[in-house]
């Protein structure tokens, strides 16, 4: 890919995610759009075996942006990096197209294992800020993952995730003909089951109050019939 092509499809990215963007020019500015041109060239290398390079390309732009993208990772096209502070990224991880992540966000491993440790994430996919997808685990596409969720097991495809461990609250809900970025309007699990929980005293209150009634009613009755 040319460097104009990758230019216009980040700009593209950005500018459909990204309302504070005024100028295409700003995106040279962005440590996401900054880190991934580092890391076109250094994947390009590493694939042929540069593996040394392709390390320290990738290290010195963790060291200005704050991005840490291993060059062996796959990243699909059209990929943004909100921010981006924090943001962690394996070696054998896989992300599709159209994903965005916020800062904060790490998509790592769960120990000393070898070959495939990393998610694999599909397309259309967004990841909030600070959650952790650990594992070589699989997120289905136009996924949403909570902001610090921390997702350990499979998702599947039109997912709404949240909580720790992540948990599916929602399916089949996502427009998939565009990148849904609402991170505020996630259902909350806790708030529904204290919900539950609080109509469920109600009736049993109320069940306790009618039969401490009729107790009342019946233990009157006999005294007066002592009397």
């Amino acid at each position: 890919m040319g460097f104009i092509r990758f230019f216009k499809e980040e700009y593209a990215a950005i500018l459909q995610r990204d309302p504070a963007i005024k100028s295409k020019y700003e995106i040279l500015l962005y440590p996401g759009f900054r880190i991934m041109v580092r890391y076109r060239i250094a994947h390009k290398l590493y694939l042929k075996g540069h593996f040394f390079l392709a390390r320290k390309i990738m290290q010195k732009g963790a060291d200005k942006t704050g991005i840490d993208i291993h060059p062996g990772a796959t990243i699909g096209s059209n990929f943004f990096i909100d921010h981006g502070i924090g943001v962690v990224i394996g070696e054998t991880a896989v992300i599709g197209n159209d994903c965005t992540l916020y800062q904060g966000v790490t998509l790592g491993g769960t120990g000393k294992q070898t070959g495939k440790r990393h998610p694999t994430i599909g397309n259309n996919v967004m990841i909030s800020a600070g959650a952790k997808v650990l594992g070589n685990i699989t997120i289905g596409d136009n996924t949403k993952i909570g902001a610090g969720s921390v997702v350990l097991k499979d998702i599947p495809t039109n997912s709404t995730v949240v909580g720790v461990p992540g948990r599916i609250v929602k399916r089949n809900n996502i427009k998939c003909e565009q990148i849904d970025l609402d991170q505020i309007h996630f259902p909350d699990p806790v708030l529904r089951d204290i919900t539950a929980l609080r109509e469920e005293n109600k009736k049993l209150r109320k069940k306790l109050d009618k039969l401490t009634k009729r107790f009342d009613e019946y233990t009157k009755g006999r005294e007066d019939e002592n009397t």
